[in-house]
C-alpha cells in the first residue's frame, strides 16, 4: 500500500535528573558536594534511506518517543546521554508543525538528517551550584522536558519526469510499455489510484525516473477526485509529460483536455507551468486520431513539442523516450525540484514571548502559565528546600510576584502552576 501523508507524536527525551550527593570519606569531615548531572535525553531524528517509496511505517505506528538520559550519581559522575530515535523516511519527505504549519525540515537526499524534536538536557547536580557563600548547596535541577509535537509528514515523490493527464489516456500502460514498472491496468477511470515509479533506459544508454500519477479531472487543485493526493507530487518534477488521448475514445476534445490540464497545474502552482512540458499524442493507432492530431495542432497556441505514439503497437515511443532525455540533460543537474526562494536574509520583529500569563479559575485562584514558566518549574526539585527557595527567587525574578499583586492577589490566596497550588504570600 502507497501511503502518502500522515499524521504522528514526537517526543523528544527528557533530560536525567542531577542529584545532591556529598563526600563520605573516612578522614574527610567536610567532603564537599559531589552530586553530578543528569545526561541528556534523545532527539527524535529524521533520515532519508533511499530504499523507502512509502510512509507506511508510520501508518500504523502513531507514536514515537526518544529515551530520557540517565540521572546523575554521586562522586560528581556525570548520567548517561541517550541515544537519539532515528526513524527512516523516503527522499522528498516534508515535516511541517501540525499546530503552526511551519515546515521543520525537507528531505531530499539520500543520508540527510533533521532533528524533529530537540531533546531535553541534563539536570545540574549540587555540585555545579557551590559558592564560596554556600560551599555545601542542597540544590539540583531536574532534566530538561524534551520536546513534543504533533507533526505532519508529507511525502512528495522525487521524479524526472511526471505523467499528466486526463483518467484513462494510457499514463500507466505507457509506464509499463517503458519500465519494469506493472501498475494495475483496466478499462475505467481511477485504476491508478497511488503514484507509480519506473526506472526508462533508453537505447543509448541514459535513464530517468518516470512517475505516473492518479489521473486528474477538473477542479482537481480544489481537491476534487484524487486532486491534492496527486497534485503534490507534480511539484518535484523537472519535466511534465502531457498524455493525451487523441483519438477521443471517451468522447471529450483532446484540446479542451490539455487546457484544463493545465489550468489545473496553474490553480494549484503556478510554476508549474514554467517547467519544460512535452506533449505524448496517444492512441495515434486508430483511425479517428491522425485527423484530431491535425485539428489539435492548429488550436495549439504554444510551440509544445507533441510525439505521435501507440502504447499498444509500441510506435514513436523510441523518440519520445530520446526527447524527454533530451530534455533532462538540458536542465543543469544541481536544479532543485522545487523552485527555490533568492538566497537573501530577511528579518522580521518578532515580538518577544512573555515568560508567564496570569489567568482566574471560577474559584478565585490565580493560574500562571507559559512555556518558561512551566519548564522552569518541571526542573526544580521540590525535595529539597534551598531548591524551591531558588525557583521562589527566580519568580520574583521575572516579576511574577508584581504581577500577582497588580492581578489583586492578597495574602493567603491561592496560585496554581500545572498541576500544583501555592499560598501567596505578602
Amino acid at each position: 500500500m502507497f501511503v502518502d501523508q500522515v499524521k504522528v507524536y514526537v517526543k523528544a527525551g527528557d533530560g536525567g535528573d542531577g542529584i545532591v550527593a556529598f563526600r563520605r570519606e573516612k578522614y574527610v569531615p567536610m567532603g564537599g558536594p559531589a552530586g553530578g548531572d543528569g545526561g541528556n535525553g534523545g532527539d527524535v531524528i529524521f533520515e532519508v534511506d533511499e530504499g523507502l517509496n512509502t510512509l507506511m511505517d508510520f501508518r500504523y505506528q502513531k507514536h514515537f518517543k526518544a529515551k530520557r538520559g540517565e540521572n546523575g550519581m554521586g562522586k560528581g559522575m556525570h548520567g548517561k546521554n541517550a541515544e537519539p530515535l532515528v526513524l527512516r523516511v523516503p527522499p522528498g519527505t516534508t515535516v511541517r508543525d501540525d499546530e503552526s504549519g511551519e515546515v521543520i525540515a525537507d528531505l531530499l537526499e539520500h543520508g540527510q538528517r533533521a532533528v524533529i524534536a530537540k531533546a531535553g538536557r541534563g539536570g545540574r547536580g549540587n555540585i555545579r551550584f557551590a559558592t564560596a557563600k554556600n560551599p555545601a548547596p542542597e540544590i539540583a535541577e531536574k532534566g530538561e522536558p524534551g520536546v513534543e509535537r504533533d507533526i505532519q509528514i508529507e511525502l512528495k515523490l522525487i521524479a524526472d519526469v511526471g505523467l499528466v493527464g486526463f483518467p484513462s489516456v494510457g499514463k500507466s500502460t505507457l509506464l509499463s510499455t517503458v519500465s519494469a514498472a506493472r501498475p494495475k491496468i483496466a478499462d475505467y477511470h481511477f485504476t491508478t489510484l497511488s503514484p507509480n515509479l519506473g526506472v526508462v533506459d533508453t537505447a543509448d544508454q541514459r535513464s530517468f525516473v518516470l512517475a505516473d500519477l492518479p489521473g486528474l479531472i477538473e477542479g482537481a487543485h480544489e481537491g476534487v477526485g484524487l486532486g491534492h493526493q496527486f497534485l503534490r507530487h507534480v511539484e518535484r518534477t523537472r519535466v511534465i509529460l502531457h498524455v493525451i488521448d487523441m483519438a477521443a475514445t471517451e468522447g471529450r476534445d483532446p484540446y479542451q483536455d490539455f487546457i484544463t490540464i493545465n489550468k489545473e497545474l496553474a490553480e494549484y502552482d503556478s510554476t508549474l507551468l514554467e517547467r519544460p512540458m512535452i506533449i505524448a499524442a496517444n492512441k495515434m493507432d486508430l483511425p479517428e486520431a491522425e485527423e484530431q492530431l491535425a485539428f489539435f495542432k492548429e488550436q495549439l497556441e504554444e510551440d509544445y513539442p507533441i510525439y505521435p505514439i501507440s502504447t499498444i503497437t509500441r510506435a514513436g515511443i523510441r523518440d519520445l523516450l530520446f526527447a524527454v532525455a533530451d530534455q533532462l540533460d538540458a536542465i543543469p543537474k544541481n536544479t532543485k525540484p522545487v523552485e527555490e526562494q533568492e538566497d537573501r536574509v530577511v528579518y522580521r520583529f518578532e515580538k518577544e514571548e512573555s515568560p508567564f500569563s496570569i489567568t482566574r479559575d471560577p474559584d478565585g485562584a490565580f493560574v500562571l502559565y507559559g512555556e518558561p514558566i512551566e519548564k522552569l518549574f518541571k526542573m526544580t526539585d521540590l525535595t529539597h528546600d534551598e531548591s524551591i527557595q531558588r525557583f521562589s527567587r527566580q519568580l520574583r525574578g521575572m516579576g511574577v510576584d508584581e504581577a500577582l499583586r497588580r492581578r489583586g492577589a492578597k495574602d493567603g490566596d491561592t496560585v496554581r502552576l500545572l498541576d500544583y497550588e501555592f499560598e501567596f504570600m505578602e
